[in-house]
C-alpha cells in the first residue's frame, strides 16, 4: 500500500512539474505569479481532446495541437492584457492574470459544457513490479516529463534565448543596456510557458477526466510546489513537485484522498511562517 501511494506520489509530482515549472519561469522573468497557470492547463487538456477526439489525431499530434494553442493564447494574452500593465508592477499583473484565467474558463465552459470527457486511447493493462501496479499513462507521463525537463534545462543553460532569459531575470534594465530586448524575450517566454502548460493539460487529461475545472484541481498543488521550491528557480520547481506530489498520495494514509489539498496548503502557510524563500530561492537570491 505505502509503495504504491510512493510510486503514484512521484507520478504526480512529475505532473505537477511542468506546470511549476512554468509558473516560476514567469515569475523568475516577469516577476508576477501568474494565476492563469491552471486555465491555461484547462484550455490544452481541452485543445488535445478537440485534436484526438473530434480530429481523430494520434495522441502525440493532439499535444502539439495543445502545445501550440496554449503558447498562441499566451502570446494573446500578453499583447491584450500583461504588456500594457508591465510597468505598473506585479500586483497589478497577478490581477490581470486572475482575469485572464476567468476569461480562459468560462470559454472553455461555453464551447465544452460542464461535462467529463477523456482521450480515444487504446486499453491497456498494467504492469506489475515488486506487488507495485504501473499504468501506460503513469509511464506516459513520466517520460514525457523527463524529456521535456531535459529539453527546457539545455535551453535555458546553453541557448542565446536561455541565457536572455537568465540575463533579464537577473537584471532586466541592465540587460536592456546590453540589447537584450525585454518585450521579446517576454514573448518568447509566453511561448515556452505555454507549451509546456498545454503538455500539462494533455497529462493531466490522461491522468483524470477532463472538465472545466481540471486546471484548478492542480492549481494549488502548483502554487505549492512552485514556491517550496523557491519561486524562480526551475530546479526547485521540480523538486518542490515531487515533494507535494509523494506527501500529498502519502496522506491518504492517514487522512481521506478529498482532504489531501490540505498538505499543499499547509506547506505553504509553513514556508511563508517560516522560510519565504523556500528551499532553493536564497541559493537563487544571491546570483
Amino acid at each position: 500500500m505505502a509503495a504504491q501511494l510512493f510510486f503514484n506520489g512521484l507520478v504526480t509530482g512529475l505532473l505537477i512539474a511542468l506546470p511549476a515549472l512554468a509558473l516560476t519561469i514567469v515569475f523568475g522573468v516577469l516577476k508576477f505569479a501568474n494565476f492563469a497557470v491552471g486555465s491555461m492547463l484547462t484550455l490544452g487538456a481541452y485543445a488535445a481532446w478537440v485534436a484526438n477526439v473530434q480530429l481523430g489525431l494520434p495522441l502525440f499530434g493532439a499535444a502539439a495541437i495543445a502545445a501550440l494553442t496554449v503558447a498562441g493564447a499566451g502570446l494573446l494574452a500578453d499583447q491584450l492584457a500583461f504588456e500594457r500593465l508591465r510597468a505598473r508592477g506585479s500586483i497589478t499583473l497577478l490581477v490581470a492574470s486572475m482575469g485572464v484565467s476567468l476569461v480562459i474558463e468560462n470559454v472553455c465552459r461555453f464551447f465544452f459544457g460542464n461535462a467529463s470527457r477523456g482521450f480515444d486511447v487504446a486499453l491497456s493493462r498494467p504492469i506489475r513490479w515488486e506487488g507495485i501496479r504501473i499504468n501506460q499513462e503513469q509511464i506516459t507521463i513520466a517520460i514525457t516529463v523527463a524529456v521535456c525537463l531535459v529539453l527546457v534545462d539545455a535551453l535555458l543553460r546553453f541557448t542565446p534565448l536561455g541565457r536572455a532569459m537568465r540575463a533579464v531575470a537577473d537584471n532586466a534594465s541592465l540587460a536592456a543596456v546590453r540589447g537584450v530586448e525585454r518585450r521579446t524575450i517576454a514573448r518568447l517566454t509566453w511561448v515556452l510557458v505555454g507549451a509546456l502548460l498545454g503538455l500539462a493539460g494533455v497529462l493531466a487529461g490522461l491522468d483524470r477526466a477532463i472538465d472545466p475545472l481540471i486546471g484548478w484541481n492542480y492549481q494549488i498543488p502548483i502554487f505549492a510546489a512552485a514556491i517550496l521550491g523557491g519561486l524562480g528557480s526551475p530546479l526547485g520547481a521540480v523538486a518542490g513537485a515531487l515533494v507535494i506530489g509523494v506527501a500529498e498520495e502519502m496522506s491518504a494514509l492517514v487522512i481521506p484522498t478529498n482532504y489531501r489539498q490540505v498538505v499543499s496548503f499547509s506547506v505553504i502557510l509553513a514556508l511563508l511562517l517560516f522560510r519565504a524563500n523556500g528551499l532553493f530561492g536564497a541559493k537563487a537570491a544571491r546570483k
